[in-house]
């Protein structure tokens, strides 16, 4: 098959992974920058463009679309769509999967776990927020947010009120959500593939790091997952229409609790911590499905 990877840089790991991944199979893979991709739409023909020649042929694109370019990502996707090239990442869960607060009101419904959350768009009710997710210490974050980039812990009321009014003076939508204090800084990674947990991973931030992101120096370790957390992890990728995902949960008294679904997320840290081959996975899911 011929195979196209939706990726800004050819260069990093994830990209590397599931081309030799893809090679090893027998595919022909092409890294194609989706930004630089130009689309035509006309009429039942649409097309796509990249560094001056059309695009044609493939049989399936994998995209690794990057949180600063969703919109523009999303598009591209979508040209493919239409051009009856299947695609591991729905458009429209895509979208859905790196709106925080449209996520979670999905999630909600579904009935799954997640820490306490609150969103307003009024200034004035800062404080009322941070009451109804149980008062301090509590989680803000910026919906826009990648990485743990734009998340605090507020430690006090005070400092709540602080960060709140200082985002909302900026213009920026943040969500509120309570702490899970049991947690102590951990957090689980689970990564699914087409209905299957294919690796788990347990992250734990650095000392005196509330966040677990491994890009913030966090450790990784393989976590055997318990029925409860398997089935959490299945329930969000499909509540949320996610072939391949990382679902990050919270250990709580209560349960796991979901805190994010990633649609794109990075190879490294869950094939070193797990030494599962999470690349040909994705290889085989292309290969059951065109």
């Amino acid at each position: 098959m011929k195979i196209a990877i939706l990726s800004q840089d050819s260069n990093l790991y994830s990209t590397r992974r599931i081309v030799e991944a893809g090679e090893l199979r027998g595919h022909e893979m092409i890294v194609v920058n989706h930004a630089k991709c130009d689309l035509v739409i006309e009429k039942k023909k649409p097309q796509v463009y990249y560094q001056g020649e059309k695009l044609e042929s493939f049989d399936a694109i994998i995209p690794r679309i990057g949180a600063s370019i969703t919109f523009y990502g999303t598009s591209v996707v979508r040209q493919f769509e239409m051009m009856k090239i299947f695609s591991t990442l729905n458009s429209q869960a895509l979208i859905q999967s790196r709106d925080k607060l449209c996520s979670l009101q999905i999630l909600s419904r579904a009935g799954l776990g997640m820490p306490k959350t609150a969103f307003t768009n009024n200034s004035k009710e800062v404080s009322s927020v941070i009451e109804k997710v149980g008062g301090a210490p509590c989680i803000i974050k910026l919906l826009e947010g990648t990485q743990g980039v734009g998340v605090v812990l507020a430690e006090t009321k005070s400092a709540a009120e602080s960060v709140l009014e200082a985002f909302h003076g900026l213009q920026a939508r943040v969500i509120v959500q309570e702490f899970i204090k049991e947690a102590k800084g951990a957090d689980i990674r689970v990564f699914v593939v087409d209905g299957v947990v294919v690796g788990a991973m347990k992250r734990q931030g650095k000392e005196g790091e509330f966040r677990s992101n491994l890009h913030r120096g966090g450790s990784a370790t393989i976590h055997e997952l318990s029925e409860e957390e398997e089935n959490a992890a299945l329930k969000a990728a499909k509540s949320l229409g996610l072939a391949i995902c990382g679902v990050d949960m919270l250990q709580s008294n209560s349960g796991p609790m979901i805190m994010e679904v990633n649609s794109s997320p990075g190879l490294e840290g869950i094939e070193a911590a797990t030494g599962v081959d999470i690349a040909k996975s994705i290889i085989r899911y292309i290969e059951r499905n065109v």
